[in-house]
């Protein structure tokens, strides 16, 4: 999987703005990215994107989302429906980068930039609230087709027909599937934990959450 070429099939950013869901409800939000032709990446994520809940979005460690294209024909099947450009709020639709084919530390060029996978997405309500489907949030964590994240190592500009190549595989071979999958459902497994918290690259945020986790377990 990791030999097949990559492509970028959206580039999408977006400042935050209102939102309307259900009946006559708003909410500010990011997730309404626009696709656009290039943007200047910098650690803090594109030059015109940006994130509304700043305490569960963005930061160094979540400077670009990317979701795989694949899962959009999966979803499109379940929920019978088109999905547009971006529904997951994402920066990048890609091919062949699959969660069980992308591991936390791989590094990557994007373009003039190089990006390194940091953890996976943790998927919040806008994304329901966004599409209408009040299941939508729950199947993406029982899937594990959560999308992920990226930190910046090296600034640049990156276009939507910017080549996208694996630079430096991970060492320690850990995919984002098998972080997701003891993440959100194998909290007890304490061997698991272990193995994800052995990531050195791992975001900080992930990186505490699973420590106190780990804790709790051996201490009681």
């Amino acid at each position: 999987m990791r030999n097949n070429v990559i492509e970028l099939k959206n580039f999408s950013i977006g400042l935050p703005k209102q939102m309307k869901y259900a009946t006559n409800k708003e909410i500010t939000t990011g997730i309404c990215k626009q696709t656009v032709e290039e943007a200047f990446l910098t650690k803090d994520g594109f030059r015109g994107d940006g994130v509304a809940d700043l305490r569960n979005h963005g930061g160094s460690d979540r400077a670009v989302c990317l979701y795989p294209y694949e899962h959009y024909l999966f979803w499109e099947k379940e929920f019978n429906r088109t999905l547009s450009p971006s529904t997951f709020g994402e920066n990048l639709t890609v091919t062949n980068m699959l969660e069980g084919s992308v591991n936390l530390g791989d590094v990557y060029l994007l373009g003039e930039a190089v990006v390194q996978v940091s953890q996976g997405r943790v998927p919040c309500s806008t994304i329901t609230k966004r599409t209408g489907h009040p299941l939508l949030l729950k199947m993406m964590i029982k899937t594990g087709f959560t999308g992920y994240l990226f930190r910046v190592l090296e600034e640049g500009v990156v276009r939507k027909d910017s080549k996208f190549t694996l630079l430096e595989p991970s060492t320690k071979q850990v995919s984002i599937l098998y972080a997701n999958e003891v993440y959100f459902h194998k909290t007890k497994d304490i061997e698991g934990i272990q193995r994800v918290l052995d990531v050195p690259e791992l975001a900080q945020e992930w990186q505490e959450f699973l420590e106190k986790r780990l804790h709790k377990l051996i201490t009681h």
